[in-house]
């Protein structure tokens, strides 16, 4: 599954520079992905667009722009415009009577990789592509097949470990990501404008 997302981002390698992958498996069958995007912009309907060239036109908001994709009984919205990660409050909010993973990094680092529950944050890694700097907090035992990953990888496959983070995700939830789902154009895309607002 690693080699899977390796590919992906040697294909797609704007891909490293910023991204934030939130995936969310209700418990409750009624929740909806309009309920869930209603959660995602912090208590407010969100902006759907149609973007002629989503890659190119995200960069030109100041705001995330996410992609939205549907597996069996989960969701995984994709910001991929500056790596903008999704606020633990909101986090939160997701997570009620739902279970929700997230990674996320940009271009000024931001490594890091979440578990929620509850209403909860259960367990965080951060900065988990260098090894010594590493920052874990929460359960532990929640992430451990994460670490037990990068433990099997070089300490410089910055590439192997992002690819990690999203094959822990997999391996969890069942929803992964495809290369052709980026190679999009006139792809309708979720702008959230209410994400800081505690």
């Amino acid at each position: 599954m690693i080699d899977h997302y390796r590919n992906l981002f040697n294909r797609q390698q704007w891909f490293e520079d910023g991204l934030c992958w939130t995936v969310v498996q209700p418990l409750d069958e009624e929740i909806t992905v309009d309920d869930l995007l209603w959660r995602l912009n912090g208590g407010r309907d969100p902006e759907e667009r149609t973007m002629a060239y989503p890659r190119e036109e995200a960069h030109m908001e100041d705001l995330p722009v996410l992609f939205v994709y549907e597996g069996e009984g989960t969701w995984g919205f994709l910001e991929f415009s500056y790596g903008f990660a999704t606020p633990d409050h909101i986090l939160t909010e997701l997570s009620k009577e739902s279970r929700v993973w997230m990674t996320t990094w940009h271009f000024n680092g931001g490594y890091t990789i979440l578990y929620a529950a509850d209403g909860k944050i259960r367990a965080r890694m951060r900065d988990f592509i260098f090894a010594e700097h590493t920052i874990q907090e929460g359960d532990p035992s929640i992430l451990a097949d994460f670490r037990a990953m990068l433990d099997r990888l070089e300490p410089e496959d910055y590439r192997g470990k992002r690819s990690a983070a999203f094959a822990f995700i997999e391996a969890s939830t069942g929803m992964g990501l495809e290369s052709e789902w980026l190679d999009v154009e006139e792809a309708p895309v979720i702008i959230i404008d209410n994400w800081n607002e505690a």
